[in-house]
């Protein structure tokens, strides 16, 4: 492709510009967050991106990275197509989370009603070709045959497959009310084993997040998504996430006001399986940190303290409620 440099901002580009505002120490972020798309051989960066962020970095040089595409347009589109996915084309929007590639056949020349095909090879390539020529994804080259390797460009895309893959787990947990009630009723009231067995159940049956080369605190986060959508499901409770709490933040804190009770929730990715030692990390963290603080300023009765670690599809629990110091479960 003669012309494709100017498809974007190419790496040159945007080290100059920042340069220009004296702002290039956030290069490593800038280039994580918006490069990564491909058009030819050339790899370029999301301009629109790339200039608001400079712009917010300018002012403020520890500005965090902001998602500016992503809250430009509508994803009205992409909403469609993955609610509608498959259970294999979940699978390989899993892979693609993991920092994998999928090989598809790409339709160059498509419309939004080829996706209504009854023919259901055909409809799934529209998906993939839609995907690509929206942004959600971008090809790194063809494997032969036709096909081209796809993946996610940047960690701004990335956090809207996330987003949407914790709304799937959500809707498809709390529609299992049975489950789900519960789930609510084990943090509720300290059942380690029944919050264990639950969230297991329901892993079980949702995306995962693979274990590829993908950064632990990206895998953490993954988990964490999935139980914050669970836990906020239940309107009554003031569920908060990464909340300031002793000397630290913890990742889920819980005020249920009708028992005064509180919940502190540490979530930690056990490499390799090594569920005991991330559980206990989990649980030091809490204790060191503090992070039942708050909680007690408030005047809550009874706190439940936390610390699961997961792994692929599996989970492990610990627990400890203030003021008792019980072997981790």
């Amino acid at each position: 492709m003669e012309c494709a440099e100017y498809f974007g901002f190419t790496d040159d580009e945007v080290r100059a510009m920042m340069e220009y505002y004296g702002v290039e120490d956030r290069y490593a972020d800038v280039k994580e967050w918006y490069d990564g798309y491909h058009f030819g051989t050339v790899e370029v960066y999301c301009p629109w991106d790339v200039i608001n962020q400079c712009d917010k970095l300018r002012l403020q040089k520890n500005a965090v990275m902001e998602p500016h595409w992503e809250n430009s347009s509508s994803n009205s589109i992409v909403q469609d197509i993955l609610e509608s996915a498959t259970e294999t084309t979940k699978a390989e929007i899993e892979a693609l989370i993991s920092g994998e590639c999928v090989e598809k056949v790409l339709v160059p020349e498509l419309t939004y009603t080829d996706l209504d095909s009854e023919d259901t090879e055909a409809r799934q390539a529209y998906l993939w070709s839609v995907l690509l020529a929206t942004g959600y994804l971008t090809d790194i080259g063809e494997s032969g045959g036709g096909y081209h390797r796809l993946a996610i460009p940047n960690k701004e895309v990335l956090g809207i497959y996330e987003k949407k893959i914790r709304s799937w787990f959500r809707v498809k947990a709390v529609s299992d009310m049975a489950n789900w009630r519960r789930f609510r009723a084990a943090v509720s009231d300290g059942d380690a084993k029944t919050v264990e067995a639950v969230f297991n159940a329901f892993m079980a049956d949702s995306i995962s997040i693979r274990d590829t080369f993908v950064k632990k605190k990206m895998k953490e986060n993954f988990y964490h998504g999935m139980l914050l959508g669970l836990l906020k499901a239940e309107g009554k409770w003031i569920t908060k996430s990464n909340a300031e709490s002793g000397v630290g933040y913890t990742d889920i804190r819980i005020l249920i006001p009708e028992k005064k009770t509180g919940c502190i929730i540490e979530v930690k990715y056990a490499e390799n399986g090594r569920f005991d030692s991330a559980c206990r990390e989990a649980m030091k963290q809490i204790e060191d940190n503090g992070y039942a603080a708050v909680l007690k300023q408030e005047g809550v009765q009874t706190i439940h303290k936390f610390g699961i670690a997961c792994y692929q599809k599996t989970c492990r629990v610990a627990y400890r409620r203030e003021g008792k110091l019980p072997p981790f479960n």
